[in-house]
């Protein structure tokens, strides 16, 4: 039986289908609050609530495998991130440790957990980690949960870069402006990135969780594209595929910092976080976040192989036929 947490949103409910279309005993843990209407019909869900630890003993009963990708990608206030990703992970494995019949615990932690690459070279598992936002150190802290944890010789942590595909909302905003025409970017240096294509990354969490080499067990390993790319590359290929002309539009590092904060403000009264703070304007203004994947290629016999033409054609005719986006 393996437990999937996170499974309504975007990477979960991917991972759900592949998971269920190959016929796999299946759970899902779900807040009560949650809408789990996305989910397949045959998977059994199972009521808790990973912040507090309710109903996670019951949830876990007869588990051998669990998939942790719950967590906070934006939230208000540090203490926020710190609640939905490391006090989360680290109820989890409590609950988890004593159990023996669990084989192997797949952490879906981040990039932004390693921090931004030097310009010149990508991140290889060996570099110490120096996150620069909320959301970095509160991910890098539920690894360090993971590490701590009985179960620290049978996990492993997964650290996917940008993930892009259908049903993303978080792209779909840069590629809004860009069905419009233009494109927004802070600064004028090219920054380049890494990047997965949603099925890919699935395919990955899946040879984790399948990979029973105990060489495997404790070890972090980049999930990515093996070309990393600018953004302005990246909204260049999806104007293409939209039949678009694009304009990139350069906004000052001072006045991004400025929009983050009026964004933060906003967040605050409306009481809800949204993509742009002054913690996505410092990530943005590093000078690379590329990963070298070539761990999980050689340990997992895993390669990503959607290229970014074939998996942004797939995202926009998904946008196109959901009615998230027209061009």
């Amino acid at each position: 039986m393996i437990l999937v947490t996170g499974a309504t949103g975007f990477i979960g409910s991917h991972l759900v289908e592949r998971l269920a279309a190959q016929g796999r005993p299946l759970r899902c843990l779900v807040r009560r609050s949650s809408t789990a209407g996305n989910l397949p019909r045959a998977i059994e869900l199972a009521y808790g609530d990973l912040e507090s630890g309710a109903g996670l003993p019951e949830a876990l009963r007869g588990v051998d495998t669990v998939i942790h990708l719950a967590g906070v990608t934006k939230a208000r206030t540090a203490s926020d991130y710190d609640r939905g990703n490391a006090v989360s992970t680290a109820n989890l494995l409590r609950a988890a440790g004593h159990l023996d019949e669990i084989g192997r615990f797949v952490y879906v932690s981040s990039l932004a957990a390693a921090g931004p690459s030097p310009a010149d070279h990508p991140l290889t598992e060996t570099d110490e980690p120096r996150p620069v936002s909320h959301y970095g150190r509160s991910k890098l802290a539920g690894e360090q949960a993971v590490r701590q944890s009985p179960l620290a010789a049978r996990t492993v942590i997964v650290r996917p870069p940008v993930v892009y595909g259908p049903r993303d909302r978080d792209v779909l905003q840069m590629l809004r402006t860009v069905s419009r025409g233009w494109m927004a970017q802070i600064g004028t240096a090219p920054r380049r990135f890494s990047h997965i294509y949603v099925g890919d990354l699935v395919d990955g969490i899946v040879a984790a969780a399948d990979c029973t080499s105990a060489s495997t067990g404790g070890q972090v390993f980049y999930m990515a594209n093996a070309a990393p790319v600018s953004w302005d590359e990246f909204g260049s290929v999806a104007a293409r595929l939209m039949g678009r002309k694009m304009r990139t539009v350069a906004i000052p590092e001072n006045a991004a910092y400025v929009l983050g904060l009026c964004a933060e403000w906003w967040a605050r009264l409306s009481g809800n976080p949204g993509i742009l703070s002054r913690d996505k304007v410092r990530e943005a203004c590093c000078a690379g976040w590329v990963c070298d994947p070539g761990r999980a290629r050689r340990e997992l016999g895993f390669c990503a192989s959607t290229g970014l033409e074939e998996g942004l054609r797939r995202t926009l005719d998904w946008y196109k036929e959901a009615g998230w986006l027209k061009f």
